[in-house]
């Protein structure tokens, strides 16, 4: 398993996310300019970003399935403590 946290593998495909949309923006922006060009190049980094998102929750989620298998889980008895 790799040497990273839970939680930082989750908030780096966040901010990856994050990155793809802004650059999705950025490239609809200057489409409606009418620059294509720098349009274009927004739309793959865009794609690039999205990519890098997907590989990064692919891995988050392999993760979180190694913890639940590790992680003891408490058997539901359907009974309720009595005070």
């Amino acid at each position: 398993m790799p040497d990273r946290s839970h939680y930082a593998v989750h908030q780096r495909a966040a901010e990856l996310h994050d990155l793809a949309a802004h650059a999705h923006r950025a490239a609809a922006v200057h489409h409606d300019k009418e620059d294509h060009q720098t349009g274009h190049e927004h739309s793959k980094q865009a794609l690039e970003h999205s990519s890098k998102a997907y590989q990064q929750s692919e891995e988050a989620l392999r993760i979180s399935a190694i913890l639940a298998k590790q992680t003891p889980q408490k058997k539901a008895t359907g009974k309720t403590k009595k005070k």
